[in-house]
């Protein structure tokens, strides 16, 4: 409905009541429904999802059409990086959110900040989907709010060219609320405890589920060492747990993210269950490293595999867990990747080591051999040292080509004596171009970072600290934060504003009329910040 639209149905309403609702203003009625659009996380996981569908059939169609998000740990972090991009870019198209269960561990478990091994609260991450969508509503009805105000100020000088503008762009108004692909770490427990925390995550508003094939209660960050997998059969009942709780709730375009971490895993907790020679389960143990045994040296306890008339014994280390084949990584990635697409998966993820558009399409080309329009979801990780990798890439190119390196030393490449060499160039436009090139090369749908704003809170504190408690004292922060906020158009330099404050006024208005205390009066201090 227009907002004309609104206003003519709601004066019919307040007309049918007899003259006992004529103290409400239908154009007030109409406002506030259009600054609250979306009635519940539902509503949001049905409109969000659509949009990822649609933007992974333009992805198809052109790979230069891939969608981008960052890592938020709180909402305001997630609204302001989405009035940021409505500012600079004018729309949100291609631009989601990502909920990184790294960053509800550090930083928003009430046990402190943790590791990335799942002993965070888990209902700490619906949590959070449903403050970002909070704070994401809350930038519309903020922003449609001033466009109000600008409305009632062009009725007010006769202004009818402004004021059939503002309609127009309230009639077209885009929202800031963008799909979330959130994170849920291996389940949290077994397939039951799956599908019960999916449900709170959409019923949030999440539309994207990114699960990965780790054992719940061994789970290690995707980057770190440790890491033990589970057999596909017990992932895939996560998966389908997964698609259940979308169905269930009517979210049939529920988006699930399956992500593989074989590369980096070397162990497994269990051996799959085989019914026959070729089929998943057996698939999975031949990548076990086995040692042939002659049945009379069997040990009490020990696990037995019988391959091609062979009795094998898989290695068992003291911790319980079985050994994987050294380099058998990449080929059970493969696998991993093929049968979640199989079996319901949409996207796919892979864990890698480095940021190394080769490698990873180098697996994309041999899952595309079986399933031609896959796509990845890829983890622009922080964990990566991109300066160093990037480098690193360039001088074995450069010496593979025959190029002169003799003025570069591969082990201090990372050394700021070598920022503004033709290496180091070369270098940064490889990663200013990675995403695009990877999306191209390596059938990367989605690119996203995974925890920017918890270094990005980290480096600004760090430099307001050094300013604001030395010499500077309080130019620290007006140079540094204030004066910057004011000529670069940042939205929270008003921060009542942001906060909800005109809303407030507005809402005071609408209920008292004349007789509304407001706290957007002469006296207000934001208004020094008007110009």
């Amino acid at each position: 409905m227009s907002y004309q639209d609104h206003i003519s149905q709601i004066t019919g309403l307040i007309q049918s009541q007899g003259g006992t609702w004529d103290g409400i203003s239908a154009e007030s009625v109409a406002r506030m429904r259009l600054q609250n659009r979306f009635q519940s996380g539902l509503d949001i996981a049905r409109y969000t999802a659509a949009i990822m569908r649609k933007d992974m059939a333009a992805y198809d169609a052109d790979p230069a059409q891939y969608t981008q998000s960052l890592g938020c740990w709180h909402g305001f972090i997630g609204q302001q990086k989405m009035i940021s991009i409505k500012k600079h870019f004018q729309s949100t198209d291609r631009r989601y959110l990502y909920l990184s269960g790294w960053m509800v561990a550090a930083l928003r478990s009430d046990f402190g900040p943790l590791p990335d091994q799942s002993m965070h609260e888990k209902t700490s991450v619906p949590a959070l989907i449903e403050e970002l969508y909070t704070f994401l509503r809350q930038a519309d009805a903020r922003e449609l709010g001033l466009m109000f105000r600008d409305l009632d100020k062009a009725r007010e000088t006769g202004n009818e060219v402004e004021a059939q503008r503002l309609l127009h762009a309230i009639d077209n108004y885009e929202t800031h609320v963008v799909p979330i692909i959130a994170d849920i770490d291996a389940g949290f427990g077994n397939a039951e405890a799956t599908y019960l925390l999916a449900k709170k995550m959409i019923e949030a508003g999440a539309c994207a589920l990114q699960i990965e094939n780790q054992v719940s209660d061994e789970k290690q960050c995707g980057h770190q060492d440790g890491k033990v997998t589970v057999p596909h059969e017990d992932f895939l009942a996560k998966v389908r747990a997964c698609r259940y709780a979308f169905l269930e709730l009517g979210v049939e375009d529920g988006i699930i993210v399956t992500r593989t971490d074989s590369l980096g895993a070397g162990l497994t907790k269990q051996i799959a269950v085989s019914k026959e020679p070729g089929d998943i389960g057996d698939l999975y143990n031949s990548f076990l490293d086995c040692e042939e045994i002659d049945p009379a040296t069997a040990r009490n306890g020990d696990v037995i595999l019988n391959r091609d008339g062979k009795l094998l014994r898989p290695k068992r280390l003291p911790s319980n867990l079985f050994e994987f084949r050294k380099g058998t990584g990449e080929d059970r990635c493969v696998l991993d990747c093929i049968t979640s697409l199989q079996n319901g998966a949409d996207l796919l993820w892979i864990e890698t080591e480095k940021p190394h558009i080769e490698q990873i399409a180098g697996m994309v080309d041999r899952i595309r051999e079986v399933i031609p329009n896959a796509k990845l979801v890829y983890n622009n990780s922080p964990s990566f040292n991109w300066t160093l990798n990037f480098r690193q890439q360039v001088f074995d190119a450069w010496t593979a080509e025959g190029k002169d390196v003799s003025a570069y030393d591969r082990t201090k490449l990372m050394s700021v004596d070598y920022d503004g060499t033709a290496l180091a160039d070369e270098a940064d436009e490889k990663i200013r171009t990675f995403q695009k090139d990877a999306a191209a090369r390596a059938g990367i749908f989605h690119h996203l970072i995974t925890l920017p704003t918890y270094h990005t809170a980290a480096l600004s504190t760090d430099n307001l600290a050094k300013e604001y408690f030395g010499d500077a004292g309080m130019l620290g922060y007006v140079k540094g934060v204030q004066r910057k906020e004011i000529r670069e158009g940042i939205a929270c330099v008003k921060h009542q504003n942001m906060s909800g404050s005109d809303i407030g006024d507005d809402h005071k208005e609408y209920f008292a009329g004349e007789a509304a205390l407001k706290a957007g009066g002469i006296h207000n201090t934001m208004n020094q910040f008007a110009a």
